[in-house]
């Protein structure tokens, strides 16, 4: 068998287990198997990252900003877009196959003795996620790392990936997601989101609400952990288009950082930059010792995001944007009118019917011309008819595709009439995932060929 058989066989075990909207407000069970396991999490540093939205962007900069000091770095997010080991990732890159394979091996034999321990005591057994998080410490303590930035699976005090202790917090923006597991109002979400402090910690937080602000604070306190808020205590001073991404300036917590350039796109790209710097002046400096010039250029220079406004097809344009709630919807919205320079957008989305389809549809349609409902390839999906059923309430247009090759092929073939025209793909990570397979095995990026 080969590795990437060995690791596939691992991810066909995990897919037999609870899946990721499977989740209990526990953290006891990984405990345990981590304790069996010696505590893997504890050999290196960790860098926690919650919030609503951008907390993938945000820890993919962390660990490039990290790797950029020379540190050996770990990366784990969710989901991914293409292939599981993508979730794990070691200096920059996915896991080897035989690294996943090796740590496994390593756990499995505990497995078992923790499954027992959960019926007898009438529980559910291990979960995919909750395994997963543990092969992630695993495979980090073997690599072995440094650092390990952690961007937490739902929500943050009940969380698995939560048996780490964080040296740096790291709060997103936080908004209504969830809200079935995290709770219904804004500050019930943050106090479940700011388990993720742990005593004596570094906070560093997004701008947020005030409602959401005033529970962080209150935590931090409680916890003896230093808190810091962009807007008051860092922030982006200075933002511009540049090829390929921007240029930005970041007032950090210990020096000025001038025109910086992050391939990125996206203003919210840019406020993510910010707070990723200073999760790492926090970690290296205490945040008090300014970046080196070389490595701050170095780190956001390598920063990538994939999934996230990322260009993946040519005349016609096409962009792929992970966009799952009204919140990414909106910081969407505006990047496609502030980023590009097009007249007319096409929309491709499609979404899972646990998410707020209603507030997705409002948020997205002011800024695009045309509609073309499909699905992702999930149980959880939305219908394609119902989501053209609520465009057309709203008096637009929307056409129905039952796959995602057929509404990118009525999208590109509509936008390559007019070179004022392009398509951007979103409303679901999983979609996003299925477009970037797609423009690839298509090869988009050699124009359109209808």
């Amino acid at each position: 068998m080969t590795d990437r058989q060995r690791a596939d066989a691992v991810y066909e075990l995990l897919l037999e287990r609870a899946g990721e909207r499977w989740v209990q407000p526990r953290k006891e069970r990984v405990a345990r198997i981590l304790t069996l396991l010696d505590d893997p999490q504890r050999t290196y540093r960790v860098v926690h990252i919650t919030g609503t939205n951008g907390k993938t962007s945000t820890a993919r900069m962390v660990e490039s900003l990290l790797r950029a000091h020379g540190l050996r770095t770990g990366l784990f997010t969710s989901p991914h877009l293409k292939r599981f080991t993508e979730r794990i990732m070691i200096d920059g890159e996915p896991v080897a196959d035989a690294a996943v394979a090796d740590a496994w091996d390593e756990i499995e034999p505990f497995v078992g003795i923790v499954d027992a321990e959960l019926s007898a005591a009438g529980d559910e057994p291990l979960t995919f996620f909750e395994l997963l998080t543990v092969l992630a410490f695993v495979a980090a303590a073997d690599a072995p790392v440094d650092v390990l930035v952690l961007e937490v699976g739902m929500g943050g005090s009940w969380d698995s990936t939560n048996t780490a202790d964080g040296d740096v917090a790291v709060f997103a923006p936080i908004d209504m997601d969830h809200v079935d597991r995290l709770g219904d109002t804004i500050e019930a979400i943050a106090e479940v989101k700011s388990g993720i402090i742990k005593d004596g910690a570094a906070v560093v937080s997004a701008e947020q609400r005030p409602e959401a602000a005033a529970v962080l604070r209150r935590v931090a306190s409680e916890k003896g952990a230093s808190i810091a808020f962009e807007g008051e205590d860092f922030g982006l001073s200075a933002q511009r288009l540049a090829v390929g991404g921007q240029m930005i300036s970041i007032r950090g917590l210990a020096g000025e950082y001038a025109d910086e350039y992050l391939p990125l796109y996206g203003a919210h790209q840019g406020h993510n930059a910010a707070l990723a710097v200073v999760a790492v002046e926090s970690l290296i400096g205490g945040g008090v010792q300014r970046i080196a010039g070389d490595i701050i250029t170095e780190g956001l220079q390598g920063a990538t995001s994939p999934g996230r406004l990322q260009l993946v097809g040519v005349a016609p344009t096409v962009i792929v944007d992970a966009a799952h709630n009204p919140h990414g919807a909106a910081a969407l919205a505006q990047s496609l009118a502030d980023s590009f320079d097009f007249d007319e957008w096409g929309l491709v989305l499609g979404i899972f019917a646990d998410k707020d389809t209603a507030g997705i549809v409002d948020t997205l349609l002011p800024a695009v011309a045309e509609v073309f409902a499909t699905a992702p390839d999930s149980v959880r999906a939305a219908d394609a008819d119902a989501i053209a059923d609520l465009v057309e309430a709203r008096g637009r247009r929307a056409g129905v595709h039952p796959s995602l090759a057929e509404a990118v092929d009525a999208a590109r073939e509509w936008a390559s009439a007019s070179e004022r025209r392009a398509v951007v793909i979103a409303g679901s990570i999983v979609l996003a995932g299925e477009a970037l397979l797609l423009s690839e095995e298509e090869d988009w990026k050699s124009g359109w060929r209808g």
